[in-house]
């Protein structure tokens, strides 16, 4: 009668324990998903800005068409990106490349420099990068956990059985562009 009070203790146990460990990696994906939404949202306010800073910087550089038209096209392809964070981390990497080359440009423009306009959009557009990087490292340090958990052991045999999957970083490739934008030039 004592043995089986034993396994019955042992067993409630083991089943508490992966239900506890079940509810962890829900808990964990659910913050991934979620801090994902809020790189997301910080990404599109960056979309937002960019075609003001464009009508601006075409309003005094007439003769840097090629260059805004990159931007643009940029621009798109980052809306339109919707796949995994690897596939939207290239296309933000060009995104950022081709702003870096705007504001570059507009070193060559005093009168746009000096545009009250264009300042508050440099403005703008720089709390954005830091808004988004803060996001981002958010959204990484909740993969991390949640990658561990399902990889590390015990915990890892739960994942397994229930199909729960590691998640992608949203990494920077270009050593060069992890650093912040300087967009006050």
């Amino acid at each position: 009668m004592e043995a089986l009070y034993i396994f019955g203790l042992v067993a409630l146990i083991g089943f508490i324990w992966v239900i506890a460990t079940y509810n962890c990696l829900v808990k964990l994906r659910n913050h991934c998903t979620e801090s994902w939404s809020d790189v997301d949202t910080e990404l599109k306010r960056r979309y937002d800005l960019i075609p003001n800073l464009v009508e601006t910087v075409k309003g005094y550089a007439k003769h840097e068409r090629e260059i805004i038209e990159k931007v643009t096209e940029a621009r798109a392809r980052a809306v339109a990106s919707t796949g995994s964070p690897s596939s939207q981390a290239k296309d933000e990497n060009i995104l950022v490349g081709t702003l870096r080359s705007l504001f570059a440009v507009s070193e060559g423009y005093p009168d746009l420099k000096a545009s009250s306009n264009f300042l508050q959009l440099q403005k703008e557009l720089a709390n954005t990068e830091d808004r988004i990087q803060a996001a981002r490292r958010f959204y990484n340090g909740n993969v991390r956990d949640l990658n561990n958990k399902v990889e590390m052991f015990p915990s890892n045999l739960i994942a397994n059985f229930f199909s729960f999957q590691k998640s992608e970083f949203f990494e920077i490739e270009d050593s060069g562009i992890r650093a912040a934008p300087n967009f006050n030039l």
